[in-house]
């Protein structure tokens, strides 16, 4: 994979771009902390299906308008957006709102903003629903009896798929990789 360096504003922001020059793109948004390689795994698994991903190395800092910058910067119309943790969170805000440039959703670790997460607390009870086909993994930290609450939030198919994992890229890349091109597919 290539390591991209792209300047939006006054910040630098670094992305991991590779696979066939295709029309199905695949953008990845780390957990806050994950390391910069979190996704290389996955991504290899992906390009492999013939998919061309866009990993951002950090999600520190990063936000809505910055990713639909960039990925007009990348020449990318359309993309299915991954998100894990923080990265879930920030995808969830992207497909709620710039869904016009977001094909599905995948997201683990973090349920839609107006359903209040594992601690009770609703992070943004106004986002409005997401209108693209989504799949949600209840993992360990996330509980599926959380996850469920989500599902009111999605207009269009929602899949929710149980994992006994705590870190879903590093201990279930597989089974990610499996989630996305499940959903990239139009078969």
């Amino acid at each position: 994979m290539e390591s991209r360096r792209i300047t939006v504003g006054d910040r630098e922001w670094a992305v991991r771009v590779g696979g066939p020059d295709t029309r199905h793109h695949v953008l990845l948004l780390p957990d806050a902390g994950d390391p910069a390689d979190v996704y290389d795994q996955v991504c290899e698994r992906l390009q492999t299906s013939d998919l061309h991903t866009i990993a951002f190395e950090s999600i520190d800092g990063l936000d809505a308008a910055t990713v639909v910058d960039i990925l007009g910067r990348l020449k990318v119309p359309y993309v299915n957006l991954v998100g894990i943790g923080a990265g879930a969170e920030l995808a969830w805000e992207l497909a709620a709102r710039h869904f016009s440039h977001f094909m599905s959703l995948i997201v683990a670790g973090g349920g839609h903003p107006a359903v209040p997460g594992v601690d009770g607390t609703v992070r943004d009870a106004a986002c409005p629903p997401v209108e693209i086909p989504t799949t949600l993994l209840a993992t360990k930290p996330f509980p599926r009896e959380v996850a469920e609450g989500s599902a009111r939030f999605v207009y269009g198919e929602f899949r929710l798929v149980p994992m006994d994992v705590t870190a879903v890229a590093a201990e279930a890349g597989h089974e990610l990789a499996t989630e996305v091109v499940l959903r990239t597919s139009f078969w």
